[in-house]
């Protein structure tokens, strides 16, 4: 199974570590973004990495997790016109961007052709109010009201709702039930 990310941030790049620490060994990363100092406090980037574009230094870090990971990362900025061919070879999506726009746009697009995991309330420091919600073939996890636009982000949230999602893709046997030695 090959897994698609789409933007590799907070999300995105926490999900990644936890595929492939939990043996996925394909993945699609697709982002436009360079590593950000205010990146480091809640994504899987270092600070020697700064400037540096997010997909090139993501698919170096898993790399040296998993050396034989199969990893593509493409620097693209994912829109309606591009969205359906560059997920076309992947058989989940994850859905790691920012923007509420980009969201609808990727799950308009994609969630009735294929699985997406997506999030929606990532920001702020409340865990009680994690939630999954299911729509068709999305999964949507997050507490659905801290936008990030109106709340600071902190690690210990993100990475929670990216180990959720981590957990709902790994049900759907993204490893296809390999025995894990990690």
């Amino acid at each position: 199974m090959k897994i698609g990310i789409a933007g590799v941030g907070g999300i995105g790049s926490n999900v990644a570590v936890n595929l492939v620490r939990s043996g996925v060994d394909a993945l699609k990363i697709i982002d436009f973004d360079r590593v950000e100092p205010s990146n480091l406090n809640r994504q899987f980037y270092f600070h020697d990495q700064i400037g540096r574009l997010k997909v090139e230094a993501l698919a170096e870090n898993l790399r040296r997790i998993s050396p034989n990971l199969q990893i593509e990362p493409m620097f693209e900025r994912i829109d309606s016109t591009n969205c359906l061919a560059l997920f076309a070879d992947c058989d989940l999506i994850v859905e790691g961007f920012d923007r509420q726009e980009d969201k609808k746009m990727l799950l308009e697009t994609m969630g009735s052709k294929r699985i997406v995991i997506s999030a929606c309330g990532i920001a702020g420091s409340e865990l009680d109010t994690i939630r999954t919600q299911r729509l068709g073939l999305c999964c949507i996890v997050g507490d659905f009201i801290t936008d990030c636009a109106y709340a600071p982000l902190f690690a210990h949230k993100v990475t929670t709702v990216a180990n959720h999602m981590t957990h709902l893709i790994l049900q759907h046997g993204a490893t296809h039930g390999k025995d894990n030695e990690h």
